[in-house]
């Protein structure tokens, strides 16, 4: 649980933008919430968008059709994202027929068009998910991380991770024997780990997907979790800035964003997730949010569990290979 009531109010949901808001879920398709939201306001703007694969929340078009539609909301988000603002659009693969089309690829033009520029392609690895039968099967998303400016703003302090060597020092030159690392830690790199703890040449940003046992498992089929969030909101944004998320699904973004003293404001057309945000948003403050904390260990198998342990079936028909 993350007790946000104990260091701020319960603030009013708001259904429309106002500029004196700290929260707005706005119920209707992104184009009619952009026309509220004023040019060059929103300092991040992070989602997930409908990857065109026909969930329920979504119909299925060609790439082609898909892509234009997409670039119309796009060119409405470049129009209020703050001169050094940051927009982070996390995407995986629009599969057709066994062929996978990446859509960060197929996407990166609409954004260049628009005169963004590109800073990270940040690697999202996850443990779970569909079993591919004629390909390897899937485990990793990518983050796009553009700026609309060189001028943007980036906090990396308060994303380091821990040093390998931090009693490393400089061996020559004018610092020789002074420690050479930042002792609040190093660049956690466009490869994310969620565990600190492990191993450093796994370094990963290993932060599980929202699938089954996982606390902030929701209605939404394809949610993304809470921690993904946490790290872009505090690396790109400053207290009591808008997070803006245009495909907000269950308001997870909205979520980390208000975890850490941003303002939050997202869209949804499906009305059930509307409502799931809006309760997710009143247990955050009343400290009863399920959340998966940042930074918490991937669960690891010890190997003891029934589970991880290799069936007598097959250790019997291996026997019976072997002969």
């Amino acid at each position: 649980m993350h007790n946000l009531s104990l260091f701020q109010e319960q603030k009013p949901i708001e259904s429309h933008f106002r500029n004196d808001a700290e929260i707005v879920v706005f119920h209707g398709d992104v184009t009619e919430l952009l026309g509220e939201i004023p040019n060059e306001s929103i300092s991040l703007i992070v989602t997930s968008p409908p990857y065109n694969l026909g969930k329920e929340y979504e119909t299925r078009q060609s790439v082609q059709d898909y892509l234009a539609a997409q670039a119309t909301v796009i060119s409405g988000l470049v129009r209020v994202l703050s001169p050094k603002g940051s927009l982070c659009w996390q995407v995986g693969n629009f599969v057709d027929k066994g062929e996978i089309f990446p859509l960060d690829i197929l996407y990166y033009s609409i954004f260049k068009e628009l005169g963004l520029k590109l800073r990270n392609r940040i690697v999202w690895r996850f443990g779970h998910g569909l079993h591919a039968s004629r390909r390897l099967s899937g485990r990793y998303e990518t983050i796009c991380w553009f700026t609309k400016s060189d001028d943007y703003y980036f906090n990396l302090d308060n994303i380091r991770v821990p040093a390998k060597y931090p009693g490393k020092r400089h061996y020559k030159g004018p610092k020789k024997g002074q420690i050479s690392g930042n002792p609040l830690g190093v660049n956690p790199t466009d490869t994310w780990e969620a565990n600190i703890l492990q191993d450093w040449e796994a370094k990963w940003w290993d932060i599980p997907n929202v699938k089954s046992n996982h606390p902030e498992k929701t209605t939404h089929p394809c949610s993304f979790p809470v921690e993904l969030i946490e790290r872009l909101v505090l690396a790109l944004t400053q207290k009591g800035e808008w997070v803006f998320d245009p495909f907000a699904g269950v308001g997870s973004s909205l979520i980390a964003a208000l975890m850490h003293e941003r303002r939050a404001i997202g869209a949804e057309k499906e009305k059930g997730y509307i409502k799931e945000a809006k309760d997710r948003i009143d247990q955050l403050f009343a400290g009863t949010l399920p959340i998966r904390p940042m930074g918490m260990p991937v669960y690891e198998p010890t190997g003891k569990e029934s589970v991880s342990k290799i069936p007598d079936e097959w250790l019997n028909m291996n026997k019976v290979a072997k002969r």
